[in-house]
């Protein structure tokens, strides 16, 4: 089991960069197309994994949510949003046509039937490569930047154009606003120079368009999947094999392959950052911008990647440690026609480090003018790698392993105190945060489990003894949920430290990641395999055949019966924050399931620590009367809800330059005044920007955390 919040990072992929034109497919209706442009389908394997998934949602997830006709109607909005949530492509007449699916679309799910989604994805793509197209003959076109006109980004509060020339119009907008930021934002010298912003331009739309005709089915899928489950619950999701593999190799915060980013530019795979420790940068042969044009296995025969979709590129080029990958590199800097340089790389697994635990120690000042020292550890996420687990490798990578050998040697340095930084936490794995959980109290219930049978069962942590049993907090946000809300809640309730920040996200499900291929008979595999579709050809190496889902399978509460839905954890020493629960977080869901509550399990508090929190946040509020940065904070707040508003960008060059100097310089002032409480030089005009990296909510948490050593130490 895991709990994750974690999913929302492939949820929320982006789809609209851009798609090829297509045609309907089945017995509904035909749209008229270019004649020659390609066509999306699904494929029979979509058609049985679809109709799995609608069984298992229906029958076995812990809501068990039929596929009904109000069910549709919520499937039909999600897919009309995530297509178009800006309203930039679709016309009103789209909508209006796509409405016949609106009741139904659910129940052709349960069938295998992906026509209607497929055809609404087809019309989509066909408006946004039209869209792309009418912008790229509008690059060419002199501009007016005298004229009072505004551009609105972001319309989703707005109708649905009613005609090609409203949308035409808007597209008009979107390349005078391009053009009119890229004269805005040069760093040359000859700033005027509108040829030269007019070719960028151009060659950014063309490359849009590139990609976009690299749009497949399984793309189309994995958007038609994610509206459907968003349906039944935010965070049940099926993951074709290729965002399978994504994900369970950032759950692990591993992976196997050369070690190296990539990234696609003018049609060619490009190394953006070699990852230290991994072959690449052992081998030394591989750079920055250097270009990847062929790929080989072993000694294989290789294959010109060029113009290839990204991922179908980074699918050959990774695959299982010790086995070999040969690339044909163009080397940075140099012209297509040089010749290229063969490379031999042995992949290995590769730990991301950048997103394990990592430590820090601050100095602090007391109030009492005291220096304390504290341990600052940063977690992202609850990660483990599970394959290594399974297999019983005495050195797989895991959260608490991580966080173990830190505390170690935060005692050696002795520290004062430690603090947990848990902020954008979006949870992980189940197992460890009961086992992080057990490093900081002796024994005892860490959390209650409640699966689809209405069974309770009471997770603890076995092991004797503490890592650490110093002064301890913990650090949450608006988006630290899942297994850092189970962290926090067992703190707080057992009183072992003091927890900061602002509520928590609020989500209080938990998921089992299962392998779609155990729910295909043998019967449909063997009919796939008749049909030569029982495997995608783009499906990476290693990864899950037919796909995963991550379905909800049980609910957790915290040991004194509370369950986190929609409330999450409420710090003991709250902070104001930006992020609404009624826009941000569990509660802002239509499909989250409700907060309640169920008895508490037997736990011994390890101390009663009301008063300590109640004269903290005395101390914490009368310091923050006398913070400039605690106003700008709250300044910061206010800007931000203005921006729930409909926002309008002056097309005007004198206009849109006032705006953005006056945001300059409040941006200027407000780094000074950083600079100058830390006593180091100010940024002055002409100069770069100096690299900040000011943390206020961080600053004052561990002045909360000394007032906190200073009371339990007396």
């Amino acid at each position: 089991m895991y709990l994750n919040n974690l999913s929302y990072m492939f949820k929320n992929i982006v789809f609209g960069l851009a798609f090829i034109s297509v045609v309907a497919c089945g017995s509904k209706p035909r749209v008229n197309l270019d004649e020659g442009m390609l066509e999306l389908k699904p494929s029979a394997q979509h058609e049985v994994i679809a109709s799995e998934v609608a069984n298992l949602l229906e029958n076995y997830s812990y809501k068990k949510v039929p596929m009904t006709d109000s069910l549709s109607r919520i499937v039909f909005a999600n897919l009309l949003k995530s297509m178009d949530q800006g309203r930039n492509y679709l016309l009103q007449s789209d909508v209006d046509d796509f409405k016949k699916f609106e009741n139904t679309i659910s129940q052709d799910f349960r069938k295998g039937d992906l026509s209607s989604p497929f055809y609404m994805f087809n019309i989509y793509s066909k408006r946004y490569l039209e869209a792309m197209e009418y912008a790229l003959t509008q690059v060419d076109v002199d501009h007016d930047f005298t004229v009072n006109e505004n551009y609105i980004a972001y319309r989703e509060k707005l109708p649905y154009f009613k005609t090609d020339e409203e949308l035409k119009d808007q597209w008009r907008k979107r390349v005078k606003y391009d053009l009119l930021n890229l004269k805005l934002t040069s760093t040359d010298k000859d700033s005027i120079n509108v040829e030269k912003h007019k070719e960028t331009l151009r060659k950014r739309y063309q490359n849009i368009i590139s990609q976009a005709k690299k749009t497949n089915s399984n793309d189309a899928f994995q958007l038609i999947m994610t509206s459907l489950t968003d349906a039944v619950d935010p965070h049940t999701t099926y993951y074709n094999p290729s965002f399978a593999q994504a994900f369970n190799e950032g759950m692990s915060n591993t992976f196997e392959g050369i070690g190296a980013r990539l990234q696609m530019e003018n049609e060619m795979v490009t190394i953006k950052e070699v990852i230290a420790g991994g072959p690449a940068f052992k081998d030394k042969s591989l750079h920055v911008d250097d270009r990847i044009i062929g790929v080989a296995q072993g000694d294989g025969e290789f294959e010109d990647i060029i113009g290839w979709r990204l991922d179908a590129a980074v699918a050959k080029i990774k695959g299982p440690k010790g086995t070999t990958v040969r690339l044909k590199i163009i080397p940075a800097g140099q012209e297509l026609t040089a010749q290229p340089k063969v490379v031999a790389l042995k992949r290995e697994k590769i730990v991301v480090a950048e997103e394990s635990a990592q430590k820090e120690i601050k100095q602090v000042r007391g109030e009492d003018g005291k220096m304390y020292k504290i341990g600052l550890i940063k977690l992202p996420k609850f990660y483990i790698d599970f394959d290594a687990y399974r297999k019983r490798d005495p050195n797989y990578k895991s959260t608490t392993r991580d966080v173990r050998l830190i505390l170690d040697t935060l005692r050696q340095e002795k520290v004062d105190a430690v603090v947990l930084d848990l902020r954008n936490n979006g949870g992980g794995s189940l197992q460890e945060a009961i086992e992080l959980t057990g490093l900081f109290i002796d024994k005892g219930p860490v959390v209650q489990v409640r699966d689809v049978r209405n069974r309770v069962e009471v997770d603890s942590d076995e092991q004797a003894g503490v890592s650490w049993d110093g002064p301890f907090g913990v650090l949450i946000n608006r988006f630290s949920a899942s297994a850092s809300e189970i962290f926090a809640g067992a703190i707080q309730d057992y009183g072992r430290g003091i927890i900061l920040g602002s509520q928590s996200y609020g989500k209080g499900t938990v998921q089992s990641a299962i392998e779609m291929s155990r729910f295909i008979s043998a019967t449909n595999k063997l009919l796939l395999k008749a049909k030569g579709d029982d495997k995608d050809p783009d499906t990476p190496n290693g990864a899950p055949e037919f796909g995963q889902i991550n379905i909800t399978m049980g609910k957790f509460y915290r040991v004194n019966g509370s369950s986190t839905q929609h409330k999450g954890v409420t710090p003991d020493v709250v902070f104001p924050t930006q992020y609404t629960a009624e826009k941000f977080g569990e509660s802002s869901e239509p499909s989250a399931l409700p907060w309640d509550q169920i008895n508490a399990s037997t736990f011994k508090r390890v101390a009663d620590l009301t008063s300590v929190n109640q004269k903290l946040t005395g101390i914490h509020q009368a310091r923050m009367k006398k913070s400039p940065e605690y106003q700008y904070l709250l300044e910061d707040i206010d800007e931000f809800k203005k921006l729930d508003s409909i926002q309008e960008i002056s097309l005007n060059q004198v206009a849109l330059q006032k705006e953005r100097d006056k945001a300059k310089a409040k941006n200027r002032a407000r780094i000074n005044k950083g600079l100058e409480l830390r006593g180091l030089p100010l940024w002055k005009e002409g100069e770069p920007q100096p690299k900040t990296e000011f943390d206020f909510v961080l600053d004052e948490s561990l002045n909360v955390v000394a007032d906190f050593i200073k009371l339990v130490t007396k």
